[in-house]
């Protein structure tokens, strides 16, 4: 057998052996079969152990005191080395006969006998097989006996119960080497490396702190399985034990060591403080009362902390609240109390600063400037709250920072995007532990004044759960009437926010809850045209990149056409984030070449842009100028702002059936509805005999089907596209139209003008049709976004097709009968 592996988990008796002793190998299945298939002898020495039991396979040391027993093993080791080994029925017997030992043992192979300092005998043994006592034949000088093999029955090795047993007892072993501290980690490598299951057994019953009675019991039994199961009961036994002790002696030397470190810490800390001329908690409280003479907070106030400061003083150091009370009157102290920032009047200055920064946007800049000038005529106007809400990428966040340096006032901003606890916005009560104040206190506490500009980023955003709702503890922020007596749950008392120009931002208005918008003053950023995008980028966005990418101006220059291609073939957007990374692509692309040393044209040219950003991927938006009856454009908002869809519909022969496909909603399935029952009770004014209404069937269809489409601005769009087909009149060029019907044919309003009016300037739309009533919003919008485009405002269903389908025939047109 190899002899390069440790087998004892007895790490103390190894100890006492002589270092020069052989290593015994683990047992593998092959050793075992081996072991299994020796002969045993009809005669062997019997030696009785006091306090063991030997297992087939297991390596033990004993030590022998007995001449008896010394004898033994000296005349065993010159002779053939194979001994019997039993247990004692009592320990204390000195002298043991036949009667008082187990019939039942273990054939050993001495591996070593040591002679040790105190004359004893140390011998390392090596159980063999199992065998019974027949008949003694010898008690003098030492027992013999006649011995035959007890066999030992064993699972087949296909029985699967018997191997979960088997990983049962390594899992439980390895379990209780951790528990014990007695037991030496090393012993898992010796449990995890054993690859006979009859021997895992016996080496772990043999090494359990089980008494010889119950060890001699488990020897005993015959059937392996039996064996197994025994075993394991005794070790959930030991585990279970080896836990309670361990959780006891963990929570008594916890409460020792706890107060005993604590009062130690303290002793330390105090006396290092001493040593370094530190400051005494007396001496803290008098230096925070100095810093309150330097306050400027009311009598109400002073009063408050003068009280909680006299708290403090009266409580114990060492306890845990003091920390608390302390945090708490920090806080109070660093609170801006009535410190505000001297805002700047000067109106022109602050109309050159939100110039410089944004370009457009001048409903914003006016109401903005309005503000400061009813500021300086007053003096004590309470700042409004301010919505900003328009689509992502419009400059909603950033001009919060413009505002701030057009008004001289500190900036401050928090993203509201997720929030679902009440906390957040209100603090935790100081009672609890690791409370803190609410995000709108922290960064007042951080701005130093109090009145800044603050931002509140993605007011929409805000959501609820068991924590409470965010939105509902924004009442009192943002309500001009209470918020000069904001509660913070922590503070626990009212701090003045009425000086404070709050400015949120959304992008949508129908997850604000109702009584919150009410608080607000809403202010609409819609999108930039592509002549705005086009001087954004020139001003704002290719000077950024060029200096966050290391060159300078000389180094790419972009020209006013070639903007124009990149906004209108690259991006599709109401805001300029797409359009910012498509210039980052191609200052990137200088970049690589200047560094590798590359030729490059400085001047950007159409061939550089489709070299750098690849092919147009967006000019299937544009309009589609076709001759094809029964497709119309029409005008939709989105999230990101206005677009075109087209409606198409056709028909086939059949028998008057309806359907639909594209993704609609349900709100699209009601306008096609309606439009239909409209045409059927109206089909002799159309031009549409009954008979083609009654033999054809019509197809409605949305393209991009995979993108979801629903709202009330489709209907007109609906009507005219059904008519076409039925009358096979194409829809006139360059049209484009938005409106909602009722089955009576009247045309009404629809929402997201200006975006709809951005998306048809994009697709180069020439004339679009409104409902008369939306005359107020295209007044409302800047007259040179207005260039180029022809409105038909209309108020019935019959204006809209007298305005949308010619009477040109589509090509390739049949008569419908």
């Amino acid at each position: 057998m190899p002899q390069n592996k440790i087998l004892s988990l007895d790490n103390l008796s190894l100890q006492e052996i002589n270092t020069d002793a052989e290593l015994i190998p683990l047992l593998t299945p092959e050793d075992e079969e081996e072991m299994n298939n020796e002969l045993l002898p009809a005669d062997l020495p019997i030696l009785p152990l006091r306090n063991m039991v030997l297992f087939p396979g297991v390596v033990i040391p004993i030590t022998a005191g007995r001449d008896k027993s010394i004898k033994l093993l000296n005349d065993a080791n010159a002779a053939g080395k194979v001994i019997g080994v039993v247990s004692q029925i009592d320990e204390s017997v000195e002298e043991p006969t036949p009667a008082d030992i187990y019939h039942i043992g273990t054939v050993a192979q001495i591996i070593k006998v040591l002679k040790m300092p105190d004359g004893n005998t140390t011998v390392i043994l090596q159980g063999k097989k199992r065998f019974e006592i027949d008949a003694f034949t010898q008690e003098e000088p030492y027992f013999k006996a006649t011995i035959k093999e007890v066999p030992e029955e064993r699972p087949d090795q296909t029985d699967n119960e018997f191997k979960t047993i088997v990983e049962s007892i390594k899992e439980l072993a390895i379990q209780i080497i951790k528990e014990s501290p007695n037991i030496p980690t090393e012993a898992t490598f010796a449990i995890k490396n054993i690859e006979s299951n009859p021997f895992l057994i016996n080496f772990v019953s043999s090494n359990m702190n089980l008494s010889v009675v119950d060890k001699q019991g488990l020897l005993s039994i015959n059937n392996l399985r039996d064996r197994a199961l025994e075993t394991l009961r005794f070790m959930n036994l030991e585990l279970q034990k080896l836990e309670l002790k361990n959780d006891i002696q963990s929570k008594v030397r916890f409460d020792l060591d706890q107060q005993q470190r604590e009062y130690f810490l303290q002793q330390q800390m105090k006396t290092i403080q001493e040593e370094l001329g530190g400051v005494s908690h007396e001496a803290e409280i008098d230096e925070m009362r100095e810093k309150a003479t330097a306050k400027k907070w009311d009598e109400k106030t002073a009063t408050h902390f003068e009280k909680e400061l006299s708290k403090l003083q009266r409580t114990n150091p060492n306890s845990p609240d003091f920390g608390i009370q302390r945090n708490y009157l920090e806080l109070f102290l660093e609170l801006p109390w009535n410190e505000f920032t001297k805002d700047n009047f000067d109106l022109k200055h602050a109309q050159k600063v939100l110039d410089k920064d944004h370009f457009g946007l001048e409903d914003v800049k006016k109401r903005i400037i309005e503000h400061l000038a009813v500021l300086k005529l007053r003096n004590d106007m309470k700042s409004p709250i301010i919505c900003l809400y328009g689509p992502p990428g419009v400059g909603k966040t950033s001009i919060g920072r413009s505002i701030a340096e057009a008004l001289g006032r500190e900036y401050v901003r928090i993203s509201l995007g997720g929030l679902r606890d009440e906390a957040e916005i209100r603090g935790h009560r100081k009672t609890y532990i690791g409370a803190m104040p609410g995000r709108i206190i922290q960064s007042l506490k951080k701005a130093k004044t109090a009145n800044p500009v603050f931002v509140l980023d993605e007011i929409d955003k805000l959501s609820t759960s068991h924590t409470g709702d965010p939105s509902s503890a924004l009442l009192e922020v943002l309500d001009p009437e209470q918020n000069n007596e904001f509660h913070d749950n922590f503070l626990e008392i009212g701090f003045d926010l009425s000086k404070v120009m709050f400015i949120a931002t959304s992008n949508s208005l129908s997850t604000i809850q109702p009584a919150l918008r009410d608080r607000m003053e809403i202010i609409n950023m819609s999108g930039y045209t592509i002549e705005e995008k086009i001087e954004i980028a020139k001003k704002h966005l290719l000077p950024k990149q060029l200096k966050e990418h290391g060159l300078q101006e000389k180094d790419l220059q972009i020209g006013k056409k070639q903007l124009e291609k990149i906004v209108a073939g690259y991006t599709r957007e109401s805001g300029v984030r797409g359009l910012e990374k498509k210039i980052a692509q191609m200052v990137r692309h200088a970049a690589k070449s200047i560094a590798m040393e590359e030729e490059y044209n400085v001047k950007v040219t159409d061939e550089d842009i489709i070299a750098v950003l690849k092919a147009p991927r967006l000019e299937r938006d544009k309009y589609e100028n076709n001759d094809t009856a029964g497709v119309v454009t029409g005008l939709a908002w989105t999230s990101v702002g206005g677009d075109i869809l087209f409606i198409e519909s056709s028909i086939s022969k059949g028998k008057g059936t309806m359907t639909m496909t594209g993704n609609l909603g349900t709100v699209m399935k009601e306008s096609v509805t309606i439009a239909l029952e409209y045409i059927k009770s109206h089909n002799e004014e159309l031009g549409i005999p009954s008979e083609v209404l009654s033999n054809y069937n019509i197809h409605i269809h949305v393209p991009e089907g995979a993108t979801p489409k629903d709202g009330p601005s489709a209907g007109i769009a609906m009507l005219t596209s059904i008519v076409s087909s039925f009358t096979q009149k194409k829809v006139k060029k360059n049209l484009a139209m938005t409106g909602e019907i009722t089955l009576r044919g009247k045309v009404l309003p629809v929402g997201g003008i200006k975006e709809k009016i951005l998306a048809a300037k994009r697709a180069n739309i020439k004339e679009i049709i409104l409902c008369a009533e939306n005359k107020r919003d295209i007044d409302e919008i800047n007259p040179e976004y207005l260039k180029g485009v022809t409105f038909h405002y209309v108020e019935t269903m019959s204006e809209v097709l007298a305005i949308a389908v010619t009477n040109q025939k589509a090509k390739n047109a049949k008569s419908l009968k």
